[in-house]
This record gives structure tokens, sequence and C-alpha cells, in this order.
């Protein structure tokens, strides 16, 4: 067996989930962390998969879940699929690893076989409660003889594997929330192995840690209450402990725990409605982290790794507010290229039928000017298809003219602009930004109008609407959208004007 009682220098922590369910904040925000400190220390970042629930892991759920890391840019220096020296890094393939140092443990004594069944140990914790006491094991199989205890065992009667937990204190200094100290007699003589042979999560993650040579546990809040009963695994095995560092909990806006009642909690729904990893990645870094300088929000990873540490982690819950992450993906989408924009949103509009999924260049490119022009009017990207409705013309289901449009062309003056532009329009043969212009100018000598009963008469006329993007930019779109084949036809500014004023 290797000798695990020198402790590690370099920084080395880990990620360690289980396949049991999707990505959710809390998690990710775990692996975020991990990742930024190993980075900040040049250290490895490792990826450990607990999956000795056996009833609940699931291979699909690991696959999405190192998709999903992968898909926020948090690349793993050791572990599953990346190999490293301390494999295998799936649990379930490490049983005779726990095996070994049960074990051990057994042979020194600082472990017991208890023979207690599920019954007994289900009346004890009963009658506890009904004296008011805290529920814990009674110890009855704690002094049984190494001779009896064998016999048993070897009769086929089964057994779990408790740690002998000694008396006294057991604390840490967490490096987030401070010195924290408890009796041991508060703490039950954890169970090591199940009856089964399988092994706890306690003893798994210890042993894990150990051998993998992890130098800082970093992980949620609610593990805290797990750090002393594993301390007393590392005291029995006679390692060097890592330090702990326990973040907070996550608290959605209105105080309590975040749930999936206060929206999308996991990173494959935030994916699905089109966050940008960029700001996602950006915005859970701030959940309990801020930066030195005060302000500050947005961070590249790389620049937030740079001066990322641990004294800076607060002790208070962080609020999730979707509000917030909505500004910032807001202005990620605003940065980023637009080509780029129309490849992740290409899946949005072919959903919604607005492109085919075969689409070829031309409708491509095309796209991606589209969204150039909508993309500051939208918080994510799922509601690109939505905000194309001013580019694809009157939906049929849908009110002709918003509020402001029916304002303007429901006076004389707004009535007359539209109908010389329609007038002049219907005259020619097709829209360019130039003919437009030269439009404007015919109509402004023929209407006398001018200032924005003029332009705001003719957007209402060829858009329905009050207000909204680039004329001139909308004008070539409608026009070259008119002539591509699509799903759902773009009308050309004729049919535009008309599908309107003919619906008034």
């Amino acid at each position: 067996m290797k000798d695990t009682t020198k402790p590690e220098t370099a920084v080395r922590v880990r990620f360690a989930p289980s396949p049991t369910g999707f990505l959710h904040v809390g998690n990710v925000r775990t692996a975020l962390f991990n990742w930024l400190f190993a980075r900040h220390n040049r250290g490895t970042f490792l990826l450990r998969i607990e999956d000795t629930d056996a009833e609940r892991s699931e291979l699909r759920f690991e696959r999405q879940l190192l998709e999903d890391l992968r898909w926020l840019g948090l690349d793993w220096n050791e572990g599953i699929e990346t190999g490293g020296d301390c494999g295998p890094y799936r649990q379930s393939e490490r049983y005779t690893v726990y095996q070994e140092f049960a074990g051990r443990l057994l042979d020194e004594g600082r472990a017991f076989p208890c023979f207690c069944t599920e019954e007994e140990l289900d009346a004890v914790r009963r009658a506890q409660l009904e004296r008011n006491e805290t529920p814990r094991y009674s110890g009855k199989c704690r002094n049984l003889s190494r001779q009896e205890a064998a016999a048993r065992r070897e009769s086929g009667e089964p057994s779990t594997l408790r740690l002998r937990v000694r008396p006294g204190t057991v604390g840490f200094t967490d490096l987030v929330f401070g010195r924290v100290d408890i009796e041991t007699a508060q703490i039950s003589d954890p169970i090591l192995l199940r009856s089964d042979g399988s092994p706890t999560y306690n003893f798994c993650c210890v042993v894990d840690d150990l051998l993998m040579k992890i130098s800082h546990v970093i992980r949620g809040e609610g593990h805290l209450s797990n750090a002393h009963r594993q301390i007393l695994i590392y005291e029995a095995l006679g390692a060097a402990l890592p330090q702990f560092a326990h973040l907070s909990t996550i608290l959605g806006p209105d105080g309590q725990k975040l749930s999936k009642r206060h929206g999308a909690t996991s990173v494959r729904e935030f994916r699905v409605q089109g966050y940008l990893p960029e700001a996602l990645g950006n915005y859970l870094a701030l959940l309990g982290w801020s930066p030195s300088e005060d302000g500050k929000e947005l961070m590249s990873l790389d620049e937030i790794a740079a001066e990322f540490n641990l004294t800076r982690i607060q002790k208070s819950p962080a609020t999730f507010d979707c509000r917030k992450l909505d500004w910032m993906n807001r202005n990620y989408i605003n940065r980023a290229g637009d080509g780029v924009l129309a490849d992740l949103s290409r899946d949005f509009f072919v959903q919604a039928g607005l492109i085919p999924p075969d689409a070829d260049s031309r409708i491509l490119d095309w796209l991606r000017r589209v969204i150039a022009l909508i993309k500051t009017r939208v918080d994510h990207l799922d509601q690109l298809p939505a905000e194309a409705a001013v580019v694809y013309g009157p939906d049929p289901d849908a009110p002709p003219l918003d509020e402001e449009a029916a304002q303007i062309l429901g006076t004389p003056e707004g009535k007359a602009v539209a109908a010389e532009f329609v007038r002049l329009v219907d005259a020619g043969p097709g829209m360019t930004p130039e003919s437009y212009r030269e439009m404007v100018s015919k109509v402004k000598e023929a209407t006398r109008q001018k200032g924005r009963t003029l332009f705001h008469s003719i957007r209402a006329a060829l858009t329905g609407r009050g207000s909204g993007p680039d004329l001139e930019t909308l004008i070539s779109l409608y026009e070259e959208g008119s002539r591509l084949p699509l799903p759902r036809k773009v009308l050309s500014c004729r049919q535009r004007l008309h599908a309107v004023l003919d619906r008034i």
C-alpha cells in the first residue's frame, strides 16, 4: 500500500459529481471555483465520477455533465476521459481499493463489524426521538471481541463495517467559515462498508482524495456536516488532511434555496434557452466571490482566474438573480460576432420553422444579417425567432399594427404619407436602400411632411410597428429574403405595405 502520510504541496483540486441528474447551478459553481483555483495556482483540476449509488447513476447523466463542463470551457487536467496516474476515476471501478483500506482499518482495530439489523437500528432511533435525544448509533457492537465478530461473519451473518470514533473533539479551520469544532459524542460511528460490501460516500471520498493527492477540497456548504466524519477517517488512516473550503448556499431572489420554482437551474436548461457559456461562467463566478476592483462585473474566465483566491469568497449565501444573468448575457450577445451568433442560433430558427434544416450559404448569410439587426433586443438566443418577426412580416394570428403604429397611421398626415409612399413603391421596379432614400424625398415634397410624421408614418406602413431597427437595413433584408427558399415566406417591401395597409 502507498504511503499516504506525506502531505502534498502542489495544488490539486477535484470536482466529483454524482451522475444522478443534470448538472445544476450549485454543482457547476463548485466545479468552476475549483477550476479557477487550479488555474490561478497553476495546479491540477481533476474530474472524478462518484457513481456508487448504482440505482440512480446513469451513463446519460455522466455524458451530459461532461458535455456541459466542456461547453462552459472547464477543461480538466486529469480524470475521466483524460486519464492520469491516479485512476481509475470512476468510483464503481475502485471497489477493490476501498476493500483494501477497509481491511486495514479492521485489522488495526480502528473499525469494527456491526451486526445490527435495520429493524434494530430503527427501533433505537425511535426510542431516542421519544426521549428528545439526537438519533445516533448506540454502540451495541463496538465491544464485541474479535473472535466473536469473526465467528459471526464467518457464519454468514450480515454486517456493516463502522469506524470506531474516538472520544474528544474533532475540528478543522475552514478557509471560508473559519474554525469548526464539535464533540465526537455527536457523531455516530459512521458506516464505511454496507452489508453488501459496497462503500459509503464518506469513506470513498476520503480514500480517493488521499490517493489522488487532493490538496484542497472546495465544495458546497452542505458538506460541512460530512467534514468531521471524513477527518476522523483521515486520522484513522494516519493521513494528513487536505485544506477545506466550503462554499455558501445559493438562494433564489425570495431568499429560499434555489429550486425549480425559481426557473432554470441546470446548465442544460440554460443551454436550451440560448445563454452563452461565457456569460453563464462569468455570472456563476460572481456568486459568492468578488474581484478586487469594485463594480467590475464583465470578465472572462481567464481574467477571473488571474486574481481568483479563496480569501474573497463570501460566507453569506449568494442570490441567483435571473434578471442579472439576463443583463450579463445580453452584453455578451452584443459583443459576439454575428457569424458566431448565427451558428449558435441556427437550431432555434430551424425549430421555429423560419429556415430549413439544410439551409445553404445564401440563407445563412442572410440569417447572419437578420441576427445582427435584432440581437440588441434579446436576453438569450431562443428569443431571436420571435424578434425576427420584424423581418418575416405580419403574423396572421397577431394584430396587423401595434398601438403606436395604429396611432400614427390614424392621423390624416400619417395616412397621406403612407398612401404616397405606397404609390411610389407600386410604381417602381423594386426597393433598394438607394431608391428608398429617393422615395422619402419625393414623399416629403408631395405631402409637405417631415421629421417624425414623415419617417414614423413610413415605418408604420412598412413594418406595422411604431419603432424598430434601421429601415434601410430592413428594406435590404425584405427584398433579399423574399427571393430565398424559406419555409416561412418573407414579404417584399411592396407585399408588406399592402399586407399591413389592407388590414387597417
